[in-house]
């Protein structure tokens, strides 16, 4: 495979990730995932 077809996939693959976090940004799926993570954490160390 050529260095630019490389390339051109990655910057591809770059922007696509970047697109689903805005997209998750927007949806509010930041806060579910920090009131898990809290929730997880809590109970691993047997306080939730």
């Amino acid at each position: 495979m050529s260095k630019r077809r490389y390339n051109l996939i990655a910057a591809g693959v770059l922007i696509l990730g970047v697109a689903f976090m805005v997209i998750g940004f927007h949806r509010g799926e930041v806060q579910v995932i920090w009131q898990k993570s809290i929730r997880i954490c809590l109970e691993c160390i047997g306080i939730g």
